[in-house]
């Protein structure tokens, strides 16, 4: 199979891409994240995330790059991840009780053609109310840390999620259904690669 690389370091995006089996490599993106001003949630995450891809392609003769981003967003607000405990607990008071979304934006780049696209998946989450004591308890895990919106819901913040509509590995920040879509479109089927790794699709 094409050699593929995840252009992040993010331990979620990594898990996901192991959950799917497909072969693949870790390179970090060191890319500064620049965007336009005034830019639309789904034009940051699919800026973004080509930014990524594009910064790792240059690395490479020849794969698939895979870039990533996500973002959470209340009322036109975009909530990237907190500097610090302060700003975890401001978001998480914003967003219990309410509705929010989610947008992940996938990027793939073919190192060999410089062929590239981008496309964002969006989830609407709602959170259950929370009180000063239990947005406390959740900053003290560190969880809120290093996510967008401050929370996980693959961990802890599992227990404030009422429910989604929506896909719940965009959430995660790698929606997979998209992911594969976008893989046809560079004319290659995953699934053949889960289920013989060393073929040439």
């Amino acid at each position: 199979m094409k050699k593929i690389i995840l252009a992040s370091s993010s331990p979620r995006r990594k898990e996901l891409l192991e959950l799917i089996k497909i072969p693949f490599t870790v390179h970090p993106s060191k890319a500064e994240e620049v965007i336009e001003k005034d830019a639309s949630p789904e034009d940051v995450v699919e800026q973004l995330a080509m930014i990524k891809a594009k910064e790792v392609s240059s690395y490479y003769q020849d794969g698939i790059i895979i870039g990533g981003d996500t973002i959470v967003v209340y009322n036109d607000v975009i909530l990237g991840k907190p500097k610090d405990e302060e700003e975890a607990f401001s978001m998480l008071k914003m967003l219990q009780g309410n509705v929010h979304q989610v947008y992940s934006g996938v990027a793939l780049v073919d190192a060999k053609t410089g062929k590239s696209l981008a496309a964002h998946q969006v989830t609407n989450v709602y959170m259950s109310s929370l009180t000063d004591d239990e947005i406390n308890l959740y900053i003290k895990t560190k969880e809120p840390m290093d996510k967008a919106g401050s929370y996980g819901i693959q961990g802890y913040g599992a227990l404030f999620i009422e429910k989604i509509e929506g896909d719940y590995f965009n959430v995660v920040g790698l929606p997979l259904s998209l992911l594969k879509t976008l893989f046809e479109k560079f004319g290659i089927n995953i699934m053949k690669g889960i289920l013989h790794p060393k073929s040439k699709v």
